[in-house]
């Protein structure tokens, strides 16, 4: 065998003892994900269910007890409560007992009836912004569905709504694909972040220095563990999604497979950046938390990318969990195939390369 194969896996032999050579370490590695595999999708949820609606009914007409009922109905509201003036609303949305109260006017019946739009008032508390608006989509929605006027009236055309990849509006399908990229983000830059500044504070970096490795070949071995256990946690994550809550993988496990490679190199060399600059493990971490809350915030998991200022809209190209929550989605989802995230591979490539060479270069740097 090639003796520099030879060295290289030796050194990937040894991090993997350190990573997940003893119980305590496996269970730190899984524990978490199982963990976050149980709750995250729970807690981490945009969704709006189970809240309070306050109904101003000024009208009392057949329209409008239409209106209620619908609202009792859905799921949005588990409860609809009335009020007696316009001083109740003001109150229900100081005490944030309401995120929404509804004004129907006194002749909102008599002209939905005869045809004629009548303006309905939402009043939403701006404290809770985000919320607020998911609920007016589904108070608008509830509005165009109820017909008006005369039965013959050609204006009045039904509208029926398709959502493509997830039918059923599940927020477990936007969430458990995300949560691939995110654990994996995780883990990828914790353990090779830790990795060097874990040589340096129990002296043994001195005995790698001496050794035939270059360091080229110390990068290689020091984040083809991280690789190892991003696969194993995705599978965790995928068999979870799958089995436990039902959200069916449509893609190639082996095309997920071949896009973690890349990623997770590309968040090595950020791991590899941190532990040269850190001296201490304590350092490393903090380090890791400093780049890992900019990386989250500008994938796209949080916020919609186009939502963001133009610049910040350039920043995310160079953020590559914005590139592979895109492809855990697609192939996960839609099934899509590797040749649909093209660019988000070459990105992908680009960043690993700037990366890799920025931190084995400063790696060099200090050793010399």
């Amino acid at each position: 065998m090639n003796p520099t194969l030879v060295r290289l896996l030796a050194l990937i032999k040894k991090e993997l003892q350190v990573v997940i050579g003893d119980k305590q370490s496996l269970r730190l590695l899984i524990a978490p994900v199982i963990l976050q595999l149980a709750i995250f999708p729970f807690a981490a949820t945009l969704e709006v269910k189970n809240n309070t609606i306050f109904v101003l009914d000024r009208d009392g007409g057949p329209v409008a007890t239409e209106l209620i009922e619908r609202l009792a109905h859905t799921r949005a509201f588990d409860q609809v409560r009335r009020l007696r003036g316009e001083a109740d609303a003001r109150e229900v949305i100081d005490r944030q007992d309401a995120l929404l109260v509804l004004h129907i006017g006194p002749h909102f019946s008599e002209r939905a009836l005869a045809g004629k739009p009548e303006p309905v008032q939402a009043i939403l508390d701006g404290r809770r912004s985000n919320s607020g608006q998911i609920a007016l989509s589904y108070v608008q929605s509830i509005l165009s569905g109820i017909p008006v006027g005369s039965a013959l009236d050609p204006s009045v055309v039904p509208v029926v709504v398709r959502h493509w990849y997830n039918p059923n509006l599940d927020y477990f399908r936007f969430i458990l694909p995300s949560l691939v990229a995110m654990i994996a983000t995780f883990s990828a830059l914790i353990v090779t972040a830790m990795s060097v500044a874990r040589e340096r504070e129990q002296g043994t970096l001195d005995q790698l220095l001496v050794s035939p490795l270059v360091p080229w070949m110390l990068f290689i071995g020091k984040a083809t563990p991280a690789l190892i256990v991003a696969i194993i946690q995705t599978t965790i994550i995928l068999v979870g999604s799958v089995f436990g809550y039902g959200v069916e993988f449509r893609g190639s496990l082996l095309s997920l497979y071949l896009c973690l490679v890349p990623y997770v190199f590309a968040l090595a060399g950020v791991g590899l950046f941190i532990s040269t600059v850190c001296s201490t493990q304590q350092q490393a971490f903090l380090g890791v938390f400093l780049c890992l809350m900019p990386f989250i915030l500008l994938s796209g998991f949080v916020t919609p990318v186009d939502n963001m200022p133009e610049l910040l809209q350039k920043l995310t190209w160079a953020n590559p969990v914005r590139h592979f929550i895109a492809i855990a989605k697609g192939i996960y989802l839609k099934g899509s195939l590797l040749s649909d995230f093209r660019d988000n591979l070459i990105a992908l490539g680009c960043i690993g390369t700037v990366t890799i060479s920025v931190s084995l270069a400063l790696f060099q740097r200090r050793l010399s």
